[in-house]
This record gives C-alpha cells, sequence and structure tokens, in this order.
C-alpha cells in the first residue's frame, strides 16, 4: 500500500466517516419524525395546502423544518453516541413543537390566516419558529 493511504488522516477519515454517515442519517430520520408530528399537530392541512399551490402553508412548514433543524444540529454537534444524539434530539423536538403550539396560541389567528394564503401570516410564523430555534439551539451549544 502506498504511504499516502496509510497517513493518519486517511485512516481517520475511513474509520470516521461510517459514523459520521450514521449520526446525520439518525438526525435526518429525528428531523423527519418531528415534521411528520408537526404536521399531524397543525389545525390545518399543510401538505393538502402546499400541493395546491399555497405558498404561504409551504413558507410556513419549511420555517419548521429549519426551526427544527437548528436545535437538532446544535444537538448532533454536542453528542458523542447515537444514543445521546437520539436522547437530544428527541428532548428538542419536544421542546420545540411545544414552541411552536405556544407561538401559535399567542399568534392566535394566524394557522387560519396562513391557510388563506397571507404570505404576511407565514413570514410572523415562521420569524418567531426560528427566534425560538436560535435560542433553543444556543442554549444546547452551552
Amino acid at each position: 500500500m502506498p504511504p499516502q493511504l496509510q497517513s493518519m488522516e486517511i485512516q481517520a477519515f475511513s474509520s470516521g466517516f461510517v459514523t459520521t454517515l450514521g449520526h446525520a442519517g439518525l438526525t435526518l430520520v429525528l428531523l423527519l419524525f418531528g415534521a411528520i408530528l408537526y404536521v399531524m399537530l397543525t389545525p390545518h392541512r399543510e401538505i393538502a395546502l402546499i400541493r395546491d399551490g399555497n405558498s404561504a402553508a409551504a413558507l410556513s412548514l419549511g420555517g419548521v423544518l429549519v426551526g427544527l433543524a437548528l436545535p437538532l444540529a446544535s444537538s448532533l454537534s454536542a453528542s458523542v453516541s447515537p444514543l445521546e444524539i437520539a436522547l437530544w434530539g428527541v428532548a428538542t423536538i419536544g421542546v420545540q413543537l411545544l414552541v411552536f403550539k405556544v407561538i401559535d396560541w399567542i399568534l392566535h389567528g394566524l394557522p387560519q390566516r396562513i391557510q388563506d394564503g397571507e404570505m404576511s401570516a407565514a413570514l410572523m410564523l415562521v420569524g418567531a419558529k426560528l427566534a425560538s430555534a436560535l435560542i433553543l439551539a444556543a442554549a444546547l451549544a452551552g
């Protein structure tokens, strides 16, 4: 085997690549799980609205995905094992879904306005959800 293929860097990469893919895959599964839970908890059917061309619903759901991904990414970077990633991931999803419901409650009427296609309502909701996601992600980072 040529010496450059035996370097410590190549060996570290080859041993860590599978682990990295596994951790990223687990986090993506958690993101999908969180998104499915969110869609189930919303008063309107965002997927159907998106299929019908409702841009406000698409923006809102996109904001939710980013809002879930930020704390999940933070928990991924702070964790060292799949179990720890799963525990922190489930915890952050639970907190984010609770925060999302509180925001929806505080900004009463926005879900209906999003269903009606109002972009201003979707932008406000996305902004509030991303702000809470950034705070949660920073809290996880310590």
